[in-house]
C-alpha cells in the first residue's frame, strides 16, 4: 500500500508542480531510509504494533518492525483519518 500511496501523492502534486512532487518523493525516500538505522525514531502508532513518523508537515509514514525487518505500511496525508473507521 505504501508504494501506491507514494505514487498517488506524487501524481497528484505533479499536476500543479512536477518539481515539488519530485522533491517530496525524494524526501519520503530519505526519511524512510533513515529508519533502517533508527527504527525507533517515530512515535508509537495509533494501530497496535505500528509506529508513525512525520516525514513532512503534511505527511505521515506508518511502519512496523519485526526483528531486523522494517515494513513501511502507508504514507498518508496528515488530514486523513487513520486508522480507517476511527
Amino acid at each position: 500500500m505504501a508504494s501506491l500511496d507514494r505514487k498517488a501523492i506524487r501524481e497528484y502534486i505533479a499536476q500543479d508542480n512536477p518539481a515539488a512532487a519530485l522533491a517530496l518523493d525524494e524526501l519520503f525516500a530519505e526519511k524512510a531510509g533513515r529508519l533502517l538505522d533508527h527504527p525507533g525514531q517515530g512515535r508509537p502508532g495509533r494501530v497496535i504494533g505500528t509506529r508513525e513518523l512525520v516525514i513532512h508537515q503534511n505527511y505521515i509514514l506508518i511502519y512496523d518492525t519485526s526483528g531486523d525487518l522494517l515494513r513501511v505500511l502507508r504514507v498518508l496525508h496528515a488530514a486523513r483519518q487513520w486508522p480507517p473507521g476511527r
